[in-house]
């Protein structure tokens, strides 16, 4: 890891989180701690068929049962919808058409989970009872699933008035070059992938606790998200509300990875029912709600080609995805995708690139971002894509990349898909994981798993991703009468650890302790605007403008010192909550300034960023595989990064190690899987597996880091990037395990379960 010298608090210090000992100690307050007095408890009937016509008998029976407060159905909600927000241009510069997705069902269901009828009483149980009481007449239809299946002919169509089950068709880089670098290809190599659907399975469920003030007309809603002012405008947009009728309230949140990040029908629903009902109204969703109605995660079916000269050097990159979208397009479901293949040609210095992507409709729950959200999908076609390639060629899995790498001297580098690389040393990190892995002494421990009957391969994946997108965060720094320092930004910790890293720059300034600092996030009230989290950006967009925030107030601070100690502002200094004239014994604490300026004294800034930040990288797996079990074990794993400034190096691993997993995860048991009639079979932690710490070695994690040039602080994000290059590495791995020893040609898709990696040896002989 890069030396630097750093201050006791400022950045690149080293600092354990402040936010984990009330956490651990339960003093954490979730949103299912909340409960306000004469709470309503509320529970979403939903369908429990794929596709479907629905009516409903004796509502009015259910509404008068002793308990129940109130039943809504799609009758009462007509034209309340939920909101697609993610709609690019299609390859032809059309829009293409957003199906209508209710709040509530009134006469046909679209997946299992669709949602029914939301019944508000006393209890859950009372509220639980009355839905399962509920007369639901299904009347149904056939259902498609799969990929394949949607695009077949005659397939059953999700939406027969668009004539189709392909939703969008985008298209990215130039068609016409790339078809005349194919023409003179020395060489084509090709690969077709799945990229399989996950759910994300956050420790905290979702809930909310809904309350409506009649006296002021306002909306209180206490909820987890990624982002409250987000949330609040889309909820108002459902309700028809002015944004400033709405507070929402986000206490500890535990796991977003993206999914927290959108509004859920419940949000809207508990809202109508405590304003009508003059009582809050909670929703708490279970495990199976989760499974069967939060948005699920990638889910693609994708066809990769190379074209080669006869020196391995690639000379154009043809890319056809076909990703799902469910039964309605999410949030921003159809933007997924599209950001996805943007970072198609990877770390490669590509001339020719085209990437076209299909969405398709699918009577299964929608698909919207997941950690990473679409940079996932195209790094791990791109590394499977040039590992077979290395392969074909004979030049190995390290030349390959090296003798295609965009070089530090082509740096910024503008890709065939309009990404802008500013910098990095891709050659450098690679060359580093190599030998923090024992690239080179992988033979002699190849050799002594077979000694054991076993087979053992390595893989490596070199990745790119863009996050920190274009735009701003705005940030508040306040000093109260009693020397207080209070941090206010529209970012939205979801266990990342923000308080930490932001208050070491503004105690960096002040000269106090991070314990000193109080940061305010999750209330749109307290909080005056705010962009949210995710795609790895609340501390490259948000630390520069809390830097500059606390830059302004101390300049304020001294101003006011100055004028007090009767000195000039060059001549103090800030340690330990005094402004002291260096070099003497003449101060004033932070209290006595406050005091003395009559009004709390605050400063704002809000810096811009123009360009998305690219972090990048190298991940090397290590597998074993037992041949007579088709168990895959990960032996080793090493990863060098590169996010430019580090902030917090304990905060940065934590967020290396959680990505890497996930799709460690991913890679190896993660598997979504639906009957052919829409039904969820894998609908419960009994049935959908997720990978455990004991499954899983002690990460290496180093950097090579080269500062962003388009970030004011030399940062890249880094919260999605190990998600972004563990996959590939990791089937890399396993591709290269099951090739060498059992002679396995077939390419292996995710998840490399034991069933399909023994299924893949026999196939072999």
């Amino acid at each position: 890891m890069n030396q630097m010298v750093t201050p006791k608090f400022g950045v690149g210090a080293p600092l354990r989180r402040k936010e984990d000992e009330p956490l651990l100690t339960g003093h954490g307050i979730y949103t299912g701690d909340y409960t306000p007095q004469g709470c309503l408890h509320s529970y979403v009937l939903r369908s429990a068929m794929a596709h479907a016509k629905i009516s409903l008998g004796n509502v009015d029976d259910i509404r008068a049962m002793d308990g129940v407060r109130m039943v809504l159905t799609g009758a009462e909600l007509a034209g309340r919808s939920m909101p697609c927000l993610g709609r690019p241009k299609q390859i032809d510069g059309t829009s293409f058409p957003i199906p209508e997705q209710p709040v509530l069902c009134s006469d046909t269901v679209r997946y299992v989970g669709d949602a029914i009828a939301f019944i508000v009483a006393d209890s859950l149980d009372i509220a639980r009872n009355a839905a399962e009481m509920l007369e639901v007449d299904y009347d149904p239809l056939d259902a498609v699933v799969g990929i394949e299946k949607a695009l077949a002919p005659g397939a059953v169509q999700v939406w027969p008035e668009f004539g189709s089950n392909v939703s969008f068709t985008y298209g990215q880089g130039d068609e016409a070059k790339t078809a005349e670098a194919f023409a003179q290809a020395d060489k084509i190599v090709s690969i077709d992938l799945v990229n399989n659907r996950i759910v994300a399975n956050y420790m905290e469920l979702r809930g909310c606790v809904a309350e409506f003030n009649s006296e002021s007309g306002r909306f209180k809603l206490t909820l987890g998200t990624q982002g409250g002012h987000g949330m609040r405008d889309t909820i108002c947009g459902i309700l028809d509300l002015p944004k400033e009728d709405l507070q929402v309230i986000t206490p500890e949140v535990g796991g977003g990875f993206g999914t927290k990040g959108f509004c859920y029908r419940e949000y809207p629903l508990a809202m109508i029912a405590a304003r009508e009902l003059g009582l809050p109204v909670r929703w708490a969703g279970d495990r199976m709600d989760h499974f069967v109605t939060d948005a699920h995660g990638r889910d693609n079916l994708s066809h990769g080609e190379l074209a080669l000269d006869g020196e391995g050097r690639i000379l154009g990159l043809r890319v056809d995805v076909k990703a799902a979208m469910g039964a309605y397009l999410h949030q921003f479901g159809p933007f997924i995708p599209f950001v996805g293949t943007s970072m198609t040609s990877g770390l490669y210095d590509i001339p020719a690139v085209f990437a076209k992507v299909e969405g398709v409709y699918m009577h299964t729950v929608p698909t919207d971002a997941f950690r990473g959200a679409g940079r996932p999908e195209a790094a791990y076609l791109i590394e499977r894509l040039i590992e077979k390639a290395g392969e074909e060629t004979g030049l190995g899995s390290v030349e390959i990349r090296k003798r295609n790498f965009i070089k530090p001297e082509q740096l910024p580098y503008t890709t065939g898909t309009g990404r802008m690389y500013d910098t990095g040393d891709f050659a450098g990190h690679l060359d580093k994981a190599l030998e923090v892995a024992d690239w080179a002494g992988f033979k002699a421990r190849q050799d002594a798993s077979a000694a054991v009957g076993k087979y053992r391969g390595i893989g490596l994946c070199s990745y790119v991703e863009a996050c920190a997108f274009p735009g701003s965060e705005e940030a508040t720094l306040e000093l109260d009468a009693n020397g207080g320092l209070t941090l206010l930004i529209g970012t939205q910790t979801n266990g990342q650890g923000h308080a930490t890293a932001y208050s070491q720059v503004v105690a960096e300034q002040f000269g106090v302790s991070i314990d000193d600092i109080e940061v305010i996030q999750g209330d749109t009230d307290r909080v005056r605007k705010g962009g949210g989290t995710g795609g790895s950006r609340s501390i490259p967009i948000g630390m520069p403008s809390v830097r500059d925030a606390s830059v302004a107030l101390v300049k304020k601070v001294k101003e006011l010192a100055a004028d007090k100690l009767e000195a000039g502002i060059e001549d103090l200094e800030l340690e330990s909550g005094v402004v002291r004239v260096v070099g003497t014994d003449q101060q004033v604490t932070l209290a006595e300034i406050a005091a003395s300026s009559g009004e709390t004294l605050k400063a704002s800034e809000e810096v811009s960023q123009s360009e998305a930040t690219y972090p990048n990288g190298t991940h090397i797996c290590e597998v074993e595989v037992d041949p007579e079990t088709g168990d895959v074990t990960v032996e080793n794993y090493v990863i060098v990064d590169d996010f430019g400034v580090t902030v917090n190096p304990i905060l940065l691993a934590g967020q290396v190690y959680g990505g890497t997993v996930s799709a460690i995860s991913q890679a190896l048991c993660e598997h979504t899987v639906y009957d052919d009639e829409g039904q969820l079979l894998t609908a419960s932690l009994l049935d959908y597996q997720m990978i455990r710490a004991a499954d899983l070695p002690d990460i290496q994690f180093e950097t090579h880091n080269i500062p962003s040039t388009t970030n004011a602080m030399g940062i890249k994000g880094a919260g999605e990037a190990g998600s972004i290059g563990g996959c590939a590495s990791v089937m890399n791995a396993v591709q290269m395990a099951l090739k060498e020893g059992a002679g396995v040609t077939e390419v292996i898709d995710m998840p490399a379960t034991p069933l399909r990696v023994w299924d893949a040896i026999q196939a072999a002989g």
